[in-house]
C-alpha cells in the first residue's frame, strides 16, 4: 500500500476517478456512433385501411408493442423528426406491453436527440439543413382516395406559413417519392393536350361546367402555340372547372354517372372512366371526380416508384407504399376531401406541365439492393432483399439514415461491434453518418433505408456501394 502525505494526497483517489470519467465519456461518444432504435408515430386518417388489411397497422403494432384497434383506420406510419408525428429514441429498456406500451422505457424525440448530438448528421447535412433530419419517411395504407392536392415550393411555403400558420404549419417545400409495396394507383400531373382534347369530345359534362369558350380554347391549340400560351389556356380551363358552383358540379357529376351507366350496356368503359365512377362512390358530387379527367392515371407494380416536385397536382388512389419527402406537412387541397379546400391557391400555384410522370425502377447496386434516386437533395430510398443466412455489409453513408424492416428477422451491428441489435418486422432504427453497418439474416428479410440523396452527398467524394458476403 502506498501512502501519500501532504497536498498531493488527494490524487490517490482523484486519478482513478478521472480515468473512470474519461472511460465513461469515451463510451458515451462511442454510443452516438451506433444505431438507435426508434418508436414511431401513426396517423389514423379516415382514408386508411383497417385491422389486418393495413400494413401500417401491423408495422405500428410491432414497432410500439400496442395492439391494433379494430375500429380505427391506420393510414400512415411516420418515421422522422416532424412534430406532427415524432419518432422517439428508445433508451434504457425495451418497449413492453400494457396500456401504454412504454413500460421501462425512457423516451426522447429524435429531433431533440439529434439537437444534442448534431455530429450524427455529418458535416454536409449540418451545413445545408442545420440540426434536423432533412427527410421524412413514411408507410401508407390507402383504402380510399386521398385529396386532389399539391405541395408548395419553398417561396410559397414561407408565404402560406406566414399568412395561414394554422393551415400551413411548415415553411419548407415538400417534394416526395412513392415506392409501391403492392399494386398502387394514383393521379399525377396533367395529361397531354391531345388527351385533354379527347376528354372534351368524350365527356360533355365538363363543357357544361367550364363553358364552350374555355373548351374551344383547348380544342384549337396547335403546334404553333408556344409552351407558355398552352399553359395559360390549361390554367384557365382548370380554374374554371375547380371553381364551378356546387349545384353545377352536383348536376354534372350526376349526369355523367347516368350516361356512363347507360353506356356500359353497349361498350366497355375505359380505365379512367371506371376510376371516375369509383371516385364518385367515395366522394359523391365532388369536383375531384371531374378533375380526374385532367390528370394522368398511373398504376405502379411493387418495386416501381414515382416522384413529384413542388406545385404538381396529384392524388393517391389505392394501395400500400413507402413514401419519402422533405421534412414538411404542407398540403394545399382542392377536391376529394372533407378537409379545408384552398382552391384559388392550388389553381394559382400549379406549374401546368403536361405529360406522364417518370417511373423509377431502381438502380441495381448489387443482386440484393436497389436504390431509388429522385432529383431532390433531401432524400433517396434503398430497398434491400436479403435471403436467409445472408450477411450484408451496407455502404457507409455520408449522411444519416433511417432503416425500416418490413419482413424477416436478423441482426444489425456496426464495425466496432459495440452494439448488436436484433431486428425484425416493424423495427425502425436511426443510423448516424459515416457508420458501416452489417445486417445478418435469420430469416429472409426485406428492409428499406431512407437517407440524404447520395448524389448530393458524394459531390467531390468517392462513394462506397454495398456488397454482400
Amino acid at each position: 500500500m502506498i501512502t501519500v502525505n501532504g497536498p498531493m494526497a488527494h490524487l490517490v483517489t482523484y486519478l482513478p476517478l478521472r480515468s473512470r470519467v474519461t472511460d465513461t465519456m469515451e463510451q458515451e461518444v462511442a454510443k452516438k456512433k451506433e444505431p438507435v432504435r426508434l418508436r414511431c408515430s401513426v396517423q389514423n386518417y379516415d382514408w386508411g385501411r383497417i385491422r389486418e388489411d393495413s400494413k401500417v397497422a401491423r408495422l405500428f403494432s410491432l414497432n410500439s408493442g400496442l395492439e391494433i384497434e379494430h375500429s380505427k383506420p391506420y393510414a400512415e406510419l411516420w418515421m422522422g423528426t416532424h412534430e406532427s408525428g415524432s419518432s422517439f429514441v428508445v433508451e434504457n429498456g425495451k418497449i413492453g406491453g400494457g396500456s401504454s406500451g412504454l413500460e421501462s422505457v425512457s423516451l426522447k424525440t429524435l429531433k431533440s436527440w439529434i439537437s444534442e448530438n448534431p455530429s450524427v448528421l455529418g458535416d454536409k447535412v449540418l451545413e445545408k439543413w442545420g440540426t434536423d433530419l432533412p427527410f421524412l419517411f413514411k408507410v401508407l395504407s390507402v383504402a380510399k382516395a386521398l385529396s386532389i392536392q399539391a405541395h408548395p415550393d419553398k417561396e410559397l411555403a414561407r408565404i402560406l406559413h406566414k399568412s395561414k400558420p394554422k393551415l400551413y404549419r411548415d415553411d419548407n417545400h415538400k417534394p416526395e417519392m412513392a415506392l409501391a409495396l403492392t399494386e398502387f394507383e394514383a393521379l399525377c400531373g396533367f395529361v397531354s393536350i391531345q388527351e385533354l382534347k379527347d376528354v372534351l369530345h368524350d365527356v360533355p359534362e365538363i363543357i357544361d361546367l367550364v363553358g364552350n369558350a374555355e373548351a374551344n380554347e383547348v380544342l384549337h391549340i396547335n403546334e404553333q402555340y408556344g409552351e407558355k400560351r398552352v399553359k395559360t389556356i390549361l390554367r384557365s380551363i382548370f380554374t374554371h372547372l375547380m371553381t364551378a358552383s356546387e349545384d353545377a358540379i352536383s348536376e354534372a357529376v350526376s349526369k355523367m354517372k347516368r350516361r356512363m351507366n347507360m353506356e356500359t350496356k353497349v361498350r366497355c368503359l375505359t380505365d379512367k372512366e371506371q376510376l371516375v365512377l369509383k371516385l364518385e362512390k367515395q366522394y359523391p358530387a365532388d369536383i375531384g371526380v371531374m378533375s380526374a379527367f385532367f390528370l394522368n392515371y398511373v398504376k405502379l407494380n411493387p418495386g416501381e416508384a414515382l416522384y413529384l416536385g413542388a406545385n404538381e397536382p396529384h392524388a393517391y388512389i389505392s394501395g400500400e407504399f413507402i413514401e419519402c419527402m422533405a421534412t414538411s406537412d404542407n398540403v394545399v387541397r382542392a377536391g376529394l376531401t372533407p378537409k379545408y379546400r384552398d382552391v384559388q391557391t392550388l389553381c394559382s400555384m400549379l406549374t401546368y406541365k403536361q405529360g406522364f410522370p417518370e417511373i423509377l425502377h431502381g438502380v441495381l447496386l448489387n443482386p440484393y439492393t436497389k436504390r431509388y434516386i429522385p432529383p431532390f437533395d433531401e432524400f433517396e430510398v434503398d430497398h434491400c432483399i436479403l435471403p436467409q443466412g445472408t450477411s450484408a455489409i451496407l455502404p457507409v453513408a455520408l449522411g444519416p439514415s433511417l432503416f425500416l424492416v418490413t419482413e424477416g428477422e436478423g441482426t444489425m451491428q456496426t464495425k466496432t461491434g459495440l452494439s448488436r441489435e436484433m431486428i425484425s418486422e416493424g423495427s425502425v432504427l436511426f443510423v448516424p453518418s459515416n457508420i458501416e453497418i452489417t445486417v445478418t439474416t435469420i430469416e429472409g428479410m426485406q428492409l428499406y433505408r431512407a437517407g440524404v440523396n447520395s448524389k448530393f452527398l458524394s459531390e467531390n467524394e468517392v462513394e462506397e456501394v454495398p456488397f454482400v458476403t
